[in-house]
């Protein structure tokens, strides 16, 4: 083999390793830039009550305060104006990227009132829609009086902005 055959042949294998180290360097900054990406990924919150799936339709008008028990479990807070009220209590919210603050997503109220016989006698699901309490089984918004009084301060409780 001649001298330059042998030149010509290291040459090529230098543009060979280089060629490969760039090619790792490249894997390499684009992993990094992956992870980075990755950990500014969105979060969700949940919390208080999570309603379990299905839990109103089990809870006919006239069922027993035990059954509501048995089936949604102890109530956030309990009121004992008018009859006795159970509220269940819960807030999602998001976070898009992981330093952001979060925001509100979805608020509930679930509202289940008893009769003197505790007995259930109306269910209520309070939300909040368009700034205004609204209550998702009925589609009604609410008007001022007794009931709201009770709501706002546990909307208000729940959003730490």
């Amino acid at each position: 083999m001649t001298i330059t055959n042998q030149t010509s042949l290291r040459a090529e294998k230098r543009r060979g390793l280089h060629a490969r180290w760039r090619g790792l360097r490249m894997l390499a900054a684009a992993t990094l830039v992956g992870a980075a990406l990755a950990g500014c990924t969105g979060e969700q919150f949940q919390k208080g009550y999570i309603l379990p799936p299905g839990a109103l339709e089990q809870i006919p008008i006239g069922a027993s305060q035990d059954q509501v028990l048995i089936v949604m479990g102890t109530p956030s807070t309990v009121a004992t104006l008018d009859g006795e009220v159970f509220y269940y209590i819960s807030q999602r919210s998001e976070r898009p990227v992981a330093f952001m603050n979060q925001k509100v997503v979805d608020q509930r109220v679930i509202a289940i009132y008893f009769d003197k016989n505790r007995r259930v006698r109306r269910l209520a699901n309070y939300g909040l829609q368009d700034g205004k309490i609204f209550d998702f089984i009925s589609r009604t918004t609410a008007t001022s009086g007794q009931e709201m009084s009770y709501l706002a301060p546990l909307f208000k409780l729940l959003s730490f902005n």
